[in-house]
């Protein structure tokens, strides 16, 4: 992973000074709120419910063992004691004291971490595959290219001021596990006919109140022109991008007013002005970042294959926990776990201080001291050996992070909501954690395998809920909390955003009302192997309107 240099180090600790002279200033009473507010959006602190809120970059979601250890010790000295990981690969801390914030940022400098740009109208954290670098499917690895990004993009002079967040994703795989098509920019490492690295792009995608699939501008971008032709969007969207109105100031509303041509166009004509400027990379310098991001030594390990067979013999839920957690990694003797932040019952994406300590202490053992975040709010351990998975197991059922439901209907993405969230209508958490209790029973997720339930608190959108293959978002409506279901979306190489089934359903009835819809599924699929998904778009959505909201279903609520 990527070392600070000198320059980072002096660049993130004034920085640090700069917002505690602001954080003074502000307790002193010298600065009103109203001033104060964009200052500490630069240092990723919000104004929630009931606290301040720190947002800490986690850049392309990958850190290590210091690190966690680091982020661990400021949900204990600066929290309650347990952190939340994010949809973009950020972790948030939720009931920080103004006062010490500028404390914790500095603790968080000692270990290579900041706050910066994970707020504000400026590029966001950048982020990737969660299992880069490890995927028997990559085509390359995308971090070294996310990090060329992040420095470019920090602070940015011309883009710091946007007329929205935005925000950018990088895929070096076949599958795309990172959602670029949902991004403002999304990018897809491949290569051509020669072999030579490049970039299929992609611009104009997001969520929020009007979701829409990202358009592919450019089939084949050369590795050298990544800086060159990003600038070229961002200028063209920095220029025409609507400021007088923030629900349309996205970038994917200037594609939808403009058309993806004509803004192709434009971009190509500021495009021509940059390619052969300074803003080229050249090999030397790609080489030198991707050089952080070798790989590690992977050595055979092949007893672990008849080891393993014979744990998953003695132990059923250790099989269980392998089949559903853990996949193949490029190195046949190894493999790419993932560590579920949704135990049945808890809330999605949240560890405690402890767990983080546990999983720190796991992979610096056993997973050569590196772990991802993933944007579905699980932890990652991306280089395994099969030979040591059962210590592994053992140290996170210890852990209280051994669920194996990785990709089943209890991995659930969820969002703050109410409970935490200024901007929210309705709560996310507790129908996530009633939904988990309903269907958390393992020969219930295996009989309904793959599917991703996704919950957003309000339109903006947070938990993703618009590519969820069920999607939740919590409305209000006459002063009452009310769940809108849509079905179909989906964030991966076949993005597609969910269709509204129909009128929103309570609180109280929402779980029955997903039940409703998981076991008209299982009754009108064609056999066990055909996902949610597939089912759905084979026959739409008329069977499940049929169950939700029918003669027949009205008659059994009555």
């Amino acid at each position: 992973m990527y070392r600070y240099d000198e320059f980072d180090h002096a660049f993130v600790s004034d920085r640090v000074e700069q917002f505690r002279d602001q954080v003074g200033r502000r307790l002193s009473g010298e600065l009103a709120e109203d001033a104060f507010k964009p200052l500490r959006l630069m240092n990723g602190v919000y104004l929630q419910l009931h606290a301040y809120m720190l947002r800490v970059a986690i850049p392309y979601g990958t850190l290590n063992a210091r690190q966690m250890r680091m982020l661990a010790y400021i949900a204990r000295k600066y929290d309650r004691g347990y952190g939340h990981f994010t949809t973009r690969q950020n972790i948030q801390y939720n009931w920080p004291k103004l006062n010490e914030l500028p404390d914790a940022l500095a603790d968080l400098a000692t270990v290579e971490m900041h706050a910066l740009q994970t707020s504000g109208n400026c590029i966001r954290n950048v982020t990737a595959d969660h299992f880069a670098g490890a995927a028997a499917d990559e085509v390359a690895d995308p971090r070294p290219y996310a990090e060329i990004l992040r420095q470019w993009s920090s602070v940015h002079p011309e883009f710091s001021f946007l007329p929205r967040k935005f925000k950018i994703a990088v895929t070096g795989a076949e599958r795309d596990r990172a959602a670029i098509q949902v991004h403002d920019i999304g990018l897809h490492l491949k290569k051509n006919e020669k072999g030579e690295i490049g970039f299929a792009v992609y611009v104009g995608g997001g969520q929020g109140r009007t979701p829409m699939i990202a358009k592919k501008i450019r089939d084949f971008l050369p590795e050298e022109d990544l800086l060159s032709y990003t600038t070229a969007i961002m200028r063209v969207y920095n220029l025409h991008g609507r400021r007088d109105n923030k629900y349309k100031a996205r970038i994917k509303i200037l594609v939808h007013e403009t058309g993806a041509e004509e803004l192709a166009r434009q971009v190509d004509v500021e495009f021509a002005a940059l390619k052969d400027s300074e803003l080229k990379l050249p090999e030397r310098d790609v080489a030198a970042i991707s050089a952080y991001f070798a790989p590690p030594d992977l050595a055979p390990r092949a007893e672990g294959w008849a080891s393993l067979a014979q744990w998953k013999k003695a132990d059923a839920d250790f099989a269980r926990w392998v089949q559903n957690n853990v996949q193949p990694h490029k190195h046949p003797d190894y493999g790419m776990v993932t560590i579920s932040l949704k135990p049945i019952g808890g809330i999605p994406g949240d560890a405690t201080d402890t767990q983080m300590e546990a999983v720190a202490d796991i992979a610096e053992e056993y997973a050569f001291d590196e772990i991802r975040v993933s944007h579905e709010q699980n932890l990652i351990l991306p280089h395994v050996a099969l030979a040591d998975l059962e210590p592994i197991y053992r140290g996170l059922v210890a852990a209280g992070l051994a669920t194996a439901n990785a990709g089943l209907i209890t991995d659930i993405i969820a969002c703050p909501g109410l409970d935490y969230c200024a901007l929210a209508n309705a709560r996310s958490i507790p129908v996530a954690q009633e939904l988990s209790l309903r269907f958390g029973a393992p020969e219930r997720q295996a009989e309904i395998g793959e599917l991703k339930i996704k919950i957003s608190g309000c339109i903006n959108a947070c938990g993703h809920h618009h590519v969820g293959h069920i999607g939740l978002l919590g409305v209000e409506k006459k002063g009452e909390e009310l769940y809108q279901i849509t079905l179909g979306g989906s964030g991966d190489e076949n993005t597609s955003i969910g269709e509204i089934i129909g009128r929103g359903f309570e609180p109280e009835k929402v779980t029955d009302a997903v039940e409703v819809i998981v076991d008209t599924y299982l009754g009108l699929r064609l056999d066990p192997s055909e996902t949610f998904l597939i089912a759905y778009r084979r026959v739409g959505p008329q069977p499940f309107k049929d169950a939700l909201y029918g003669d027949k279903a009205a008659a059994a609520a009555a």
